[in-house]
């Protein structure tokens, strides 16, 4: 079956660069002067150029998952042609991309002449944009489709209005995490699904044995993995004023977590998602590859001053400064919502009904509190890594760091690890031995920046 953004089109090609001016005026016409609020606490992007962009001595760098992602030459590697390639790989190639492997993918880290904390610091200002496409699109489609899925995640879907999305968890029988995904509820049949790449090879294999017993059943659901779909990223506080040029959609109607469909650039057909990885106002756009590829083509050279390509060094440091977690890295099967600070992702009624994977021990866990939770930490001095121990301020184990940076904004280390409960409230002490030097933390609030999630036109 076709995917909702999918169908054949005849060749295209971009607007030439002159008629910019004839595509400007009537998207800014549609968004206005402020185009509706955002939500936000005080962040003032505008003032981190004034911040030093270089690190203090005994920094080696902002890459928070140094151990995940391994650098790869754009010249030959001998283990490069074991790595797939993105849809538009040709286009970061171009563009000076220093690419490394994720999740079996050779992937850009960040692009000639802009460093990591370069392309951190501008998408908090301006727009950056990032290649996603090794993340894994679903359609879910059936009229049963929505109490199949619940069956798997622990969101309320049913209740999701039209073109409503939520962040949720795929959880094994034991409770763990086996991923995390945003579902949206294109209407009562139709459900799409985007979730992480490292993680995709079990989730379609949890998702395809569990339709195939769930139809045995005289249920009727289809899982539709397209094959021909790209997925950009536009992140920062300017992405909705370029996003209103770009895109026939107006976009002080599309609330954060909502999605719609719509063209780009005249006739590209395309989703357009409000949300992202950041903190940042945001929106993911998903369209057929030679789309996307027509689409970079047109706004790199004709926005240049507007928009900036950025790899996943900066969306890793973005995304730890807002206090996201990274899928296997700071949760995985052993760790519970609960654990992980995400409750929040259990919808109500799911919390009276149970009826996903592990709900028992999770709703259990709910009531009576865990042993472990994750907290944020900050500390001065080298960073504390993935991996290391979190000691009390006796010098006590108490736990381990999942990642860690150094904070282009703030301009001190950041983390997130898990320690033992009683030692999870904010203030609490910490110790970590890193290079055989003791380094002072304190467990701190997250987000560790102010995140401006846009809520709707002239909603506080």
């Amino acid at each position: 079956m076709a995917s909702s953004t999918a169908e054949p089109a005849p060749p295209l090609q971009a607007p030439a660069p002159h008629q910019r001016e004839d595509i400007r005026p009537l998207r800014m016409a549609w968004y206005g002067i402020h185009g509706g609020s955002s939500v936000e606490s005080g962040f003032e992007p505008g003032a981190l150029r004034s911040k030093a962009e270089t690190l203090p001595s005994g920094h080696s760098g902002p890459l928070a998952f140094h151990n995940t992602i391994r650098q790869a030459s754009t010249a030959s590697h001998p283990k490069d042609d074991s790595l797939k390639k993105l849809p538009l790989h040709e286009i970061h190639v171009k563009h000076g991309a220093k690419f490394g492997e994720f999740a079996g993918y050779k992937m850009p880290l960040s692009y000639q002449g802009q460093s990591i904390v370069d392309s951190h610091l501008y998408t908090r200002k301006e727009v950056s944009a990032f290649d996603v496409s090794h993340m894994l699109q679903t359609f879910i489609r059936g009229k049963n489709c929505i109490e199949f899925l619940e069956g798997l995640v622990v969101a309320d879907i049913k209740n999701l209005t039209q073109n409503q999305g939520v962040l949720t968890l795929m959880t094994n029988n034991r409770g763990g995490i086996i991923d995390d995904m945003i579902i949206s509820k294109l209407d009562d049949e139709t459900l799409y699904v985007v979730s992480n790449a490292g993680h995709a090879e079990k989730v379609l294999n949890q998702l395809k044995s569990s339709v195939k017993d769930f139809n045995a059943k005289g249920f009727q659901v289809e899982i539709d993995v397209p094959k021909d779909l790209s997925l950009l990223a536009f992140q920062g506080p300017k992405s909705a004023e370029l996003m209103q040029i770009l895109v026939e959609v107006d976009i002080r109607d599309l609330p954060f977590m909502y999605t719609t469909e719509g063209s780009a650039i005249t006739r590209l057909k395309t989703r357009i998602t409000r949300c992202g990885y950041t903190g940042e106002d945001g929106f993911e756009l998903s369209m057929q590859t030679d789309h996307a590829q027509v689409f970079l083509d047109y706004v790199l050279p004709n926005y240049k001053d507007e928009v900036w390509l950025a790899g996943l060094g900066a969306r890793d440091t973005l995304r730890l400064e807002a206090g996201l977690c990274l899928a296997g890295t700071d949760f995985n099967e052993d760790i519970t919502p609960i654990q992980a600070g995400l409750a929040w992702t259990i919808g109500k009624r799911r919390r009276a009904e149970g009826g996903f994977p592990g709900s028992d021990i999770i709703l259990k866990e709910l009531k009576d509190k865990p042993e472990r939770k994750r907290v944020g930490f900050t500390s001065k001095g080298p960073c504390p890594r993935g991996g290391a121990e979190i000691k009390s301020s006796e010098g006590v184990v108490i736990g381990k760091v999942t990642s860690g940076c150094y904070s282009p904004c703030l301009q001190h280390n950041i983390g997130m690890g898990y320690v033992e409960s009683q030692f999870a409230k904010t203030g609490t002490e910490l110790l970590f031995d890193i290079y055989k030097k003791q380094v002072k933390g304190v467990v701190s609030k997250m987000p560790f920046v102010p995140t401006r999630y846009y809520a709707g036109p002239d909603k506080k």
